[in-house]
């Protein structure tokens, strides 16, 4: 299976990077060690990696002026996407913000601590559930219209959508060109594969978040086993899984640690023999 794929028109390494790690606890404030973010940013690039996930309510906004500091000038083959819907209130709590004038306020602060005058691909953040992970029902035609007004305007390039389902993914297309999907798919957790397929055959990459996210004990005892068995870890285990499914499965691993992102990056090479993919198969819970 290939190690890279299209991205907003660019081949980008199929083993990209998160910045939400980045921010302080609970995303929120200054990073734990400055010198050690902008040095994981630097290995990531240095390393191949040319897809950087981020938000600018990550922090907020001290994120992306992390990557500006750490990578501006950006290269030509660096893709960045960026994610709105979303702001942060006192004390970190997330607040959704999808009126048109709030997605253009939070588009020019994107453009304004990246450093940049357009932005590669932003993804409106539309779902959440109870979960706080997972689609909700809604339309949302209005908010990606306006995003798709700013991408008229040149201030967006692309555009892609996050913890949607399906028939949002197809809504949005009705309206404008949709890139990338990002919704929380791992291997405990495969309601999307369906959407994954399709998005496939239309060429469309689909990122996955939280790729060790609400597993239950027995879950993450099988993991474990498997990763001893093949002498590395539950998230590179978890991580080649994902590559492994599908040629359009993009990877967002987040971390602060210049050593844990170098672990991150070696499971790209981790290879599944048979009886470890039928191990991993048998903890889908949604299938």
């Amino acid at each position: 299976m290939s190690s890279t794929f299209s991205l907003a028109g660019t081949t980008v390494s199929r083993l990209g990077y998160g910045a939400m790690q980045l921010a302080g606890p609970g995303v929120f404030g200054p990073p734990r060690d400055r010198a050690e973010a902008i040095a994981v940013l630097r290995t990531a690039v240095e390393l191949g990696v040319n897809h950087i996930d981020t938000a600018d309510f990550y922090g907020p906004h001290l994120t992306n002026q992390l990557i500006r500091e750490a990578l501006s000038p950006y290269g030509e083959d660096l893709v960045i996407v960026t994610k709105v819907g979303a702001v942060r209130g006192d004390g970190g709590s997330w607040i959704h913000a999808r009126e048109p004038g709030q997605l253009r306020s939070q588009v020019h602060e994107n453009l304004r601590n990246l450093g940049v005058d357009a932005l590669d691909v932003v993804n409106l953040r539309w779902g959440g559930g109870s979960d706080g992970h997972s689609a909700v029902p809604g339309s949302l035609a209005e908010p990606f219209g306006a995003l798709a007004d700013l991408r008229r305007e040149g201030l967006i390039k692309h555009l892609g959508v996050s913890v949607v389902d399906a028939g949002q993914v197809a809504e949005a297309q009705s309206i404008a060109p949709v890139v990338t999907v990002q919704n929380w798919y791992n291997v405990a957790h495969r309601g999307d594969e369906r959407l994954i397929a399709t998005l496939r055959d239309q060429g469309i990459s689909y990122v996955p978040f939280w790729p060790l996210g609400g597993f239950n004990p027995l879950q993450s005892g099988s993991l474990d086993a498997v990763a001893k068995r093949l002498e590395t870890t539950p998230n590179a285990v978890a991580l080649a899984w994902l590559l492994h499914q599908s040629p359009n499965i993009l990877l967002i691993p987040g971390t602060s640690s210049v050593a844990h992102l170098r672990e991150n990056i070696a499971a790209a090479g981790v290879a599944l023999p048979a009886d470890a993919l039928a191990d991993l198969d048998s903890l889908a819970e949604d299938r």
